[in-house]
């Protein structure tokens, strides 16, 4: 079911106003994330903005309870973690600082570093890199890009820097490696 997001629900979570807490929660299209109206997170585009009666109907829409205000009571970090991973793993092709990532996450940078690291054995922006270089390869393996287009497409600043993380973490450049592949 549908609730409106009103003007008054709007002026609430942009106004973290715990008054409203109880009475509606709501959720962040782009991230899957849901909160109560007092949550101190960065302030969503209203556009991707979804409102829930309860907690309940929030997850049973596949959003998941924002680590910063907790609004189903704790969020184990295990799922914030998992939370994370899919952010990543959706939008490794923008320019993603740990501060980006934090926010978006709802948490703060070092709890993101801290936490991450435990539960995984690497660092976020590792885990970004990894994600990046293997969408890299299917591009390599299976497009004529150049390797410029395809730095870029895989959230890299430049292409140099793409071809020095590549060699380091496949022992050849993407060329070499689009040149084996297409060999095969």
């Amino acid at each position: 079911m549908k609730h409106p997001l009103t003007n008054s629900r709007w002026n609430a979570l942009v106004n973290n106003d715990q008054s409203k807490d109880g009475q509606f929660f709501y959720g962040v299209t782009t991230t899957k994330i849901f909160c109560k109206p007092s949550c101190h997170s960065k302030v969503p585009n209203k556009e991707n903005v979804v409102i829930f009666k309860t907690a309940a109907e929030a997850l049973s829409a596949n959003f998941r309870p924002c680590k910063r205000c907790q609004p189903t009571g704790s969020t184990p970090n295990e799922l914030w973690i998992e939370q994370i991973k899919q952010y990543l793993a959706h939008n490794f092709q923008r320019e993603l600082s740990l501060d980006a990532i934090a926010t978006d996450c709802h948490g703060s940078v070092s709890n993101l570093q801290r936490t991450f690291k435990s539960l995984t054995g690497t660092s976020p922006t590792q885990y970004l890199t990894t994600i990046r270089l293997k969408h890299s390869q299917e591009l390599l393996k299976n497009t004529d890009y150049s390797i410029k287009t395809i730095a870029t497409r895989c959230g890299f600043n430049s292409d140099t820097y793409f071809n020095t993380l590549f060699k380091r973490h496949f022992q050849q450049t993407p060329l070499e490696y689009r040149t084996s592949y297409t060999a095969r």
